[in-house]
């Protein structure tokens, strides 16, 4: 069966190296190694110092463009690594998409964080975080970035439909323990009995930073934020959402503070998102066969339920 996440080009190790060279001369001969791929993307590093995403589904080649006019505003205000978009590959004969490659963001992806780093993490976030969206509208309109969100990610009249059935197949694959299990349905069902006022989309936010879009050092300390692919005009909950994947409770308290407060609603529906995509998250890392993902997912899933 098809899934969300399945591509419709893929751009191998040889096509990449052919398209940077000829694209990019300055960089041959180009040391081009895999370095991931994502729902959107598929990412190689280059000469162990830049980065390229190329797109696997037509839906991401609008996201990137933005995305690759949005960041050079972005980069160099805030304390969190960014990437920067150096190059700007054309779509040609051997690939019918636009393509993009960025100064290497260093670092790791978020496995066994410890306990004080994730709570440390709250200051960074809140302080990223509120310097995102307190970014012009009228600068982030003019690069393009859509203007309301796209994947209507919480019209829960489409989404607790598919959470009920992203649980039923983590409970058919074994994927949860059954307290956990029961406890995310006990949520799931209360969710037909919520009402939220219409969000409103006024804030940019990146509206994607889940576990896969953070780097921490060896240490585990969190220093950057990559994949700005979604980011757009939208509510500032799918932003904060990172706040409940992420931190623990204690952590919570100190990021608001830093932050500001927000009202329940918004609360509940960072916290709604943060379920959502970490189990969508914990179902790809099945699938794809990466272990590391699917034990990471579960302790942010584990994270997003305690209050």
């Amino acid at each position: 069966m098809t899934q969300p996440w399945s591509p419709e080009h893929v751009v191998t190790e040889a096509l990449a190296r052919q398209l940077i060279e000829t694209q990019f001369p300055e960089l041959a001969p180009a040391c081009v190694q895999v370095l991931g791929e994502g729902f959107d993307n598929t990412v190689y590093q280059v000469n162990k110092e830049y980065v390229f995403r190329f797109p696997r589904r037509e839906i991401a080649v609008q996201l990137l463009q933005a995305e690759g006019r949005l960041l050079p505003d972005l980069v160099g205000r805030f304390s969190l690594q960014i990437p920067e978009p150096l190059f700007y590959g054309k779509c040609s004969e051997e690939f019918p998409w636009p393509f993009l490659g960025y100064r290497l963001v260093h670092g790791l992806a978020p496995e066994r964080v410890p306990h004080l780093r994730r709570i440390e993490a709250a200051q960074p976030l809140a302080e990223f975080l509120l310097a995102v969206h307190s970014f012009p509208l009228e600068k982030a309109l003019a690069c393009g970035i859509p203007t309301t969100d796209i994947m209507q990610r919480f019209d829960l009249t489409q989404r607790t439909p598919q959470l009920h059935d992203h649980l039923k197949k983590a409970a058919d694959l074994d994927l949860l323990e059954p307290t956990t299990l029961q406890t995310l349905q006990a949520y799931a069902d209360t969710l037909s009995q919520t009402t939220w006022q219409p969000p409103v989309y006024d804030t940019l936010v990146h509206a994607d930073p889940h576990i896969r879009n953070l780097v921490v050092n060896l240490e585990g300390t969190l220093t950057g934020i990559i994949d700005w692919g979604d980011a757009h005009i939208g509510h500032r909950a799918l932003d904060l959402s990172i706040v409940y994947s992420y931190l623990p409770p204690e952590g919570r308290d100190l990021f608001y503070k830093i932050y500001g407060e927000v009202d329940a609603q918004t609360r509940e529906m960072a916290r709604f998102r943060a379920v959502f995509s970490t189990l969508v998250l914990m179902l790809y890392g099945y699938d794809q066969q990466q272990p590391q993902l699917v034990a990471t997912a579960k302790q942010s899933l584990h994270l997003a339920l305690l209050h």
